[in-house]
């Protein structure tokens, strides 16, 4: 997970892009933060998905096989 420090970065570079522009080091700073973001919530939701079962109103199993596949092939020995 992402500190509150670099969250709060984050917005505070969004804030000054919108009102005053950034300089060419608070560019890259800004894409390095929100890159991390990224990986961060793109490992989150992976992992949300790797305990996900889809069941239909009856009580079936009905995960789609794709998904099933990728909690397979990721699944912790």
């Amino acid at each position: 997970m992402l500190s509150k420090d670099k969250i709060d970065r984050i917005n505070v570079l969004a804030n000054k892009s919108k009102n005053e522009g950034l300089t060419e080091e608070e560019k890259k700073e800004q894409k390095e933060l929100r890159e991390e973001y990224l990986a961060n919530v793109r490992g989150s939701f992976k992992n949300h998905l790797k305990g996900m079962t889809v069941v239909d109103p009856a009580g079936n199993d009905v995960t789609p096989k794709k998904l099933r596949d990728y909690q397979e092939r990721n699944k912790k020995h």
